[in-house]
């Protein structure tokens, strides 16, 4: 099992490594987007930069405790 610094190290890594490969998949689609209306363009940056963080929960709980899932309902 990892060390919980080695863990941190390497959550840390892979959360810059989400932002950087949603970011360039973002800007990879910003010709077409481009030809979209504003209002169509401004929904789609709003969703396209809010949707990255759905990734993090897990990778975050990986990070933290180890498991890449919850132990199951919380009550």
């Amino acid at each position: 099992m990892l060390n919980p610094r080695w863990r941190t190290l390497a959550g840390i890594a892979m959360i810059l490594g989400v932002i950087i490969v949603w970011a360039v998949l973002v800007t990879s689609l910003a010709d077409l987007v481009g030809d979209w209306p504003v209002l169509v363009q401004a929904v789609f940056y709003i969703a396209a930069g809010t949707l990255w963080v759905l990734p993090l929960k897990p990778l975050l709980r990986w990070s933290e405790t180890g498991r890449w899932r919850s132990d199951g309902p919380q009550g």
